[in-house]
């Protein structure tokens, strides 16, 4: 095998080792062998709409192919679609997404491109938004682009298809929404194109676009869709998420809150590892011969330090042992105070446990305040508070640590 042969082959195992497909395999091998001997470099395309203001660390995960391409010497292209997200993609959804206005979308996308910045290089990378093409798209140009597909070529979108059984609702600036992002893929000259698994229609679309366009076909690459604290697909709707911008303590105590069902899963999708390392990583796990704690303290280190650098995850790491490991006082505590008239004066009985929960915002209802101390999970300058009756003493002077779950603490005060 010659050097260009064995160059072409390293990236493929790269890539292929992120992903879980890449259509056609043989037409990137090609692409690939082209880039290497003339010293050309893919555009690798990634789409993400500016639905919400926050990136979370499933969008990473398509990042991770991205600098695997970069790394090797290929572009970024990042388009940031301030069109396409105001129809909001419909795939896997039942129902519209409600919609967005300019200004909603304007909003959102402010700091996007800086958050993906955290994996993707931005010195090997462009970044365009939808409006610099479909800002100026009349009419007339947006229906020779919609007659470019067909309803049958559209009705082969699963969440079309259920949709209209189901008998749900399926309005037509849905359907153009695959037209649109394949139209982002002729626009900016896509070599390939990276999504999560429910991109596969709308990245397919790009293919057949840019080829009725008389242009080479890009390379489908697609990742797993990674999913959250609660097992389900990671989304801020759900609540589930992690998102770019949190802070190093959050983000490692949110990994390690992962079910250690999905230690896989983070292995492969949010770590920086070699391929050599995630592959030993999973086969110690499988073979019982490592701690699940433990692979998800060193997955939240990666994290974090891809997120926020790698002093910053130490201290965030060492953070979590001392309070959660040791039981110890976190090194910032945040400081609440209560009302005198609610607070109690003493000896008064002060406040009940769990109305200084909830002033506290340690608990979202009186309910959820309830469950945290019949499950013996708060506790008052280190001991268990053992009845919902109970009530805590405040002073001005001196503060009282009220404790909730394992990671939570504040201090407490009473107002002069």
């Amino acid at each position: 095998m010659d050097r260009i042969e064995q160059e072409v082959e390293r990236q493929v195992a790269e890539i292929a080792g992120r992903a879980d497909r890449i259509i056609p395999e043989d037409e990137l091998r090609a692409k690939l062998r082209v880039a290497v001997a003339q010293g050309r470099p893919l555009r690798v395309k990634y789409g993400i709409d500016p639905t919400t203001p926050d990136v979370h660390i499933g969008h990473l995960v398509p990042c991770r192919v991205i600098r695997a391409f970069q790394d090797s010497g290929h572009t970024a292209v990042i388009i940031i679609g301030d069109y396409t997200a105001r129809i909001g993609d419909p795939s896997g959804r039942n129902a519209e997404r409600p919609p967005l206005s300019e200004a909603d979308v304007a909003r959102n996308m402010e700091h996007y491109a800086e958050q993906l910045f955290r994996v993707v290089d931005p010195d090997r990378a462009e970044v365009h938004r939808q409006s610099a093409w479909f800002g100026s798209m009349g009419l007339d140009q947006t229906l020779r682009l919609a007659a470019r597909f067909s309803v049958a070529q559209m009705m082969a979108h699963e969440t079309f298809r259920a949709r209209l059984d189901s008998g749900n609702r399926l309005s037509i600036h849905e359907l153009l929404y695959p037209a649109l992002q394949a139209y982002d893929s002729v626009q900016i000259g896509a070599d390939v194109e990276i999504g999560g698994s429910d991109q596969l229609f709308n990245c397919l679309c790009g293919r057949d676009l840019q080829r009725s366009h008389g242009v080479d076909a890009q390379v489908v690459v697609t990742v797993p869709l990674m999913r959250g604290t609660d097992g389900r697909k990671m989304s801020k709707s759900f609540g589930n998420h992690i998102p770019v911008d949190l802070p190093a303590p959050d983000v490692v105590g949110r990994t390690m809150s992962m079910p250690d069902n999905q230690i896989e899963e983070l292995i492969a999708l949010t770590t920086d590892w070699s391929a050599e390392r995630r592959a030993d990583t999973i086969a110690r796990l499988r073979a019982e011969d490592a701690s699940p704690r433990d692979l998800k303290l060193d997955i939240a280190r990666s994290v974090a330090t891809q997120l926020h650098g790698a002093d910053a995850a130490a201290a965030a790491i060492d953070e979590f042992e001392r309070v959660v490991s040791r039981g110890e006082r976190p090194s910032e505590v945040a400081r609440y105070t209560v009302r005198a008239a609610t607070a109690g004066v003493d000896p008064g009985p002060g406040p009940s446990i769990v109305d200084l929960l909830i002033e506290c915002r340690l608990a979202s209802s009186r309910s959820d305040a309830r469950r945290l101390v019949e499950q013996r999970g708060v506790r008052v300058d280190g001991t268990v508070v053992e009845s919902i009756d109970e009530r805590v003493t405040l002073e001005c002077d001196h503060p009282r640590l009220l404790q909730a779950g394992r990671r939570r603490f504040v201090e407490v005060v009473r107002s002069a």
